[in-house]
């Protein structure tokens, strides 16, 4: 047997390599355990907890709101409700200076309120927006650096995966942090359009006005298209706000909405619920695997006592709480150029979330904190997984340097908005103060 040390050492190294080879992020982070257990408690107790994490770790009656989230938001774009909140967007900003984008941004933080997969809104958009801002003389820059950054809003605003996966971890209110995330998000949209504003007027020739007068009877007529998002919302948010059901249960009740919704647009046709229903499980299986695979990661370095050593030591340095603060955030904003946020969470909160809690942060804070950073990660280079992400499912000619390079502006915007949230803690707390 090897000194914890030691096996953490060699399963770390195996996790890069199998990253480095392109292995799957939860496959890697599996192996990478199996094999530090392997080395510190031997092959029975490594075979065991193969036997019992995948059933423990899923059979999670909390754990079900993942994939009726998920479910809701396939079921929402078969619904076209994307279709409905662009021509919406569009007709009433697209004569700003910047509209198009605009639009974009609005549009893809609405829909966040019915999907919570920042993947599943890059994706969409991509496809809606790109060719129309490209037929307009948009900057390819500016079209592809805004479609993945507004994607990555339905990390923050409810129904949030990124939320319930980090209320599992830290044993946190689902229904406290899905409030949290409601201003932030908004928050982050504003800024979005304000830098959006500012980058057009200074550069107008990056989004040319498009000559078109909108009437105004068109304009509200618009708005009543945008119905299904609205009553989604409200039957989601305003059912965990109100207290009528817990957070699983409105899971289950927005994706039955979603439905209803599909229904009465009359798209329920078998082809359409078959390809909805298999999105759904594709991208569910994807985010278990993750999760398992990290447990499996997890349970290592708790077995070894590696989370409770590292934990005490970094509390023994008695740094300030800022300097806690600035630490975790850089941990996660290093890590993200290389892994996914769901794993970066299952990787670092063991161990993080006792230092900072121990120093005074408030946990749903540090939640709302924690997505942020994972909204920064998902558009910061090399992986940027919106990124690729846009560029993969752009309909028109889309280098990635170009994507990289249209994201930079925004992720200043985000670390604006991320500093914004720290020296105003309650633009985060407000919500959760009225509801605990």
């Amino acid at each position: 047997m090897l000194d914890p040390a030691t096996a953490a050492f060699v399963a770390t190294g195996l996790v890069a390599f199998l990253l480095i080879a392109g292995a799957q992020i939860g496959v890697s982070l599996g192996l990478g355990g199996l094999l530090g257990m392997y080395l510190t408690i031997g092959p029975k107790g490594a075979i065991a907890q193969l036997a019992t994490i995948p059933f423990s770790t899923t059979n999670s009656f909390t754990l079900a709101v993942i994939p009726l989230f998920i479910l809701m938001g396939s079921m929402a774009t078969q619904a076209k409700l994307t279709t409905d909140l662009y021509t919406a967007a569009y007709n009433w900003v697209s004569r700003l200076p910047g509209g198009l984008a605009m639009t974009t941004t609005i549009a893809s933080a609405a829909f966040g309120a019915a999907s919570g997969s920042t993947i599943v809104n890059a994706a969409v958009f991509t496809r809606m927006a790109m060719p129309e801002m490209t037929e307009l003389g948009y900057s390819k820059r500016l079209s592809a650096g805004c479609i993945a950054a507004s994607g990555t809003l339905a990390a923050m605003i409810p129904p949030s995966v990124l939320m319930v996966i980090y209320a599992i971890i830290t044993e946190q209110s689902v229904g406290i942090l899905l409030i949290s995330g409601l201003v932030p998000g908004i928050l982050t949209a504003l800024v979005f359009l304000l830098g959006i504003y500012i980058m057009a007027r200074r550069n107008p020739e990056i989004a040319p006005m498009p000559t078109a007068v909108i009437p105004m009877a068109v304009k509200l007529r618009s708005l009543r298209n945008v119905w299904g998002i609205v009553f989604l919302f409200t039957l989601v948010i305003g059912g965990i706000y109100g207290g009528f059901f817990v957070p699983t249960y409105a899971g289950a009740v927005g994706a039955f909405g979603a439905f209803l919704i599909v229904i009465l647009k009359r798209r329920a046709r078998r082809d359409v619920l078959t390809e909805t229903f298999r999105d759904a499980v594709i991208t569910t299986a994807t985010i278990f695997t993750v999760l398992i695979g990290g447990m499996l990661f997890s349970r290592f370095l708790t077995y070894t006592g590696l989370v409770s050593s590292i934990s005490g030591q970094v509390l023994a340095l008695g740094l300030p709480p800022a300097a806690y603060l600035a630490s975790f955030a850089l941990l996660f904003l290093v890590l993200g150029m290389f892994i996914e946020p769901i794993a970066i969470m299952i990787m670092t909160l063991p161990v993080m979330f006792p230092v900072m809690t121990s120093v005074g942060y408030d946990p749903i804070w540090l939640g709302v904190i924690a997505v942020k950073m994972a909204e920064i990660s998902l558009i910061t280079p090399p992986v940027g997984l919106n990124v690729y992400v846009v560029r993969s499912a752009s309909p028109v000619p889309l280098e990635l340097s170009d994507v990289f390079a249209g994201v930079f502006p925004f992720i200043l915007m985000d670390g604006l908005v991320l500093l914004l949230l720290i020296a105003f803690p309650s633009i985060v707390t407000v919500l959760p103060a009225m509801i605990r």
